[in-house]
């Protein structure tokens, strides 16, 4: 029977249709969402920390568990500027490391509920194509702040999902609420694409060799691509092949990237003037003092944008058409840490 990252048995998702859902089964199910061969969205107890959303890309040739990358939940309250951390806060729950985060049918009803007990998502059509909706909670922040996220996968468009946050009445005001992708450093992202340049994370970081975050650095709505009126930020590997990185003694078996090399990207529609793209570093991986093959890597890589109920980023990982050709997918590549 298939276990959690608790090793407790539920029932796996299904491949419905277009769709990956969670199951229709009595007892506890799967908590995860999308494409059957795309892009895949899920929750803890998936492996993993908990107050991260998941993002799951088999296209790339990457084992079912194995996860490309984090989404965490950072809201800033009104007249702040310190974020709140849905990875990093203590539950008030159950006193348990992250915020808890469960899908839910009614995402008006706050009431926390156990994860492995998933709404399926709400199938529906927009526009001719066909789309499924999943709304993930989150428990309030330490910082008074009290906001959902809802996740949308469109049939036409199978390696990316449009992410967006609402804040409760309840909830303080809010400056801006930021959907941060934390772990570029396992497919080593280095190259940043903007409009008519790149920038490089060594040429951001020369001198970075501590094993905390190198500061973040920040570009412009002026300095991202334009396609009409939506701007798109990409970060890539510079690697022709990442899963053929040699790695130093020590670094634990979870930090090798397996897979395709892919660029990740955000993309916004009718960006706010106060827009920008941020991107951190890391010389080692996450609390590991292992240093990353090929040196200083992106490891957030997030939009910032003044808070708008509903406000909607896209989030796209595309493999490289020029890249060699990867290994097949390892069984035990499990993933149990997290930046």
């Amino acid at each position: 029977m298939p276990v959690d990252a608790e090793g407790r048995g539920w029932v796996e998702a299904v491949a419905e249709g277009r769709w990956l859902r969670p199951a229709v089964a009595d007892g506890p199910r799967e908590p995860r969402w999308g494409h059957p061969g795309g892009m895949q969205l899920g929750l803890h107890p998936l492996s993993g920390p908990r107050g991260l959303l998941r993002l799951y890309t088999p296209y790339l040739g990457q084992p079912r568990e194995r996860l490309l990358n984090f989404i965490a939940v950072e809201p800033i309250p009104a007249g702040a500027t310190e974020r709140g951390y849905s990875e990093l806060e203590r539950s008030r729950l159950d006193e348990l490391p992250g915020l808890r985060m469960w899908s839910s049918d009614d995402p008006s009803d706050a009431t926390p509920r156990d994860a492995r007990d998933p709404s399926r998502g709400q199938v529906d059509v927009v526009d001719g194509i066909e789309t499924l909706t999943v709304d993930v909670l989150v428990e309030p922040f330490a910082n008074g702040a009290e906001v959902w996220v809802r996740a949308v996968f469109r049939a036409d468009r199978s390696h990316e999902i449009s992410v967006a946050t609402y804040r409760r009445d309840t909830s303080v005001a809010l400056e801006a609420c930021v959907l941060t992708a934390t772990m570029g450093n396992w497919a080593r992202l280095r190259t940043l694409h903007l409009e008519g340049r790149e920038v490089t994370a060594a040429s951001l970081w020369p001198e970075y060799r501590d094993v905390h975050f190198a500061d973040h650095a920040t570009f412009g709505a002026e300095d991202l691509e334009r396609e009409g009126d939506t701007v798109i930020v990409s970060a890539a590997p510079d690697e022709a092949a990442p899963h053929r990185a040699v790695y130093a003694p020590g670094t634990r078996e979870h930090w090798h990237y397996i897979g395709a090399r892919a660029t990740q990207s955000w993309r916004a529609t009718d960006p706010d003037p106060g827009l920008v793209a941020q991107v951190n570093g890391r010389y080692t991986y996450w609390m590991s003092d292992a240093p990353i093959p090929g040196g200083i890597a992106f490891e957030n890589f997030e939009l910032v944008e003044p808070f708008r109920q509903g406000r909607a980023f896209t989030f796209a990982v595309e493999p490289s058409t020029t890249e060699a050709s990867a290994p097949a997918p390892a069984a035990s590549a499990d993933p149990d840490a997290s930046p």
